[in-house]
């Protein structure tokens, strides 16, 4: 039962991202969660607080329109302390330049019903040279360090 309420929570969480809103994920975060996004550009790096993920789901969602389409949810752990592997595919739309598509996974583990890290491992390339273009257009976000706490 815990593990199919994990899996709807998590599949809520990508289904707002998709609609660009981060507010379902943003509410089952620790205070002092740990977030992982690989690649040394606007949207990567390492964050260690609530407080800093709900920001950088703010330039994320600035610079980037996403479409998940969830392949594989997979759950393990009892119910205090939960990891979740999530398989996904998206389409991708920078703000400016052409739309690609990712594939990757996120681990995530859920601490006492919060999540407390999860990171993302995707083509992290794409995702560098998507905001490579969106600077060479003027877009200065695009450029700007990661956002880190």
């Amino acid at each position: 039962m815990y593990k199919a309420l994990a899996r709807r929570r998590v599949r809520a969480s990508f289904d707002g991202l998709s609609s660009g809103d981060p507010s379902v994920a943003l509410r089952g975060l620790a205070d002092d969660v740990h977030h992982v996004f690989a690649g040394d550009h606007a949207v990567g790096g390492e964050r260690h607080s609530r407080a800093a993920v709900e920001r950088w789901f703010g330039r994320l969602l600035h610079l980037f329109e996403l479409r998940f389409e969830i392949r594989r949810i997979l759950v393990s752990g009892p119910p205090w302390h939960l990891t979740v592997a999530v398989e996904w595919f998206a389409q991708v739309r920078p703000k400016v330049g052409e739309p690609y598509t990712n594939e990757g996974a996120h681990v995530i583990v859920i601490h006492r019903g919060k999540v407390t890290y999860f990171h993302a491992y995707e083509d992290s390339q794409k995702v560098a040279l998507a905001c490579q273009g969106m600077a060479a257009a003027g877009i200065e976000e695009a450029a700007a360090a990661p956002i880190s706490d």
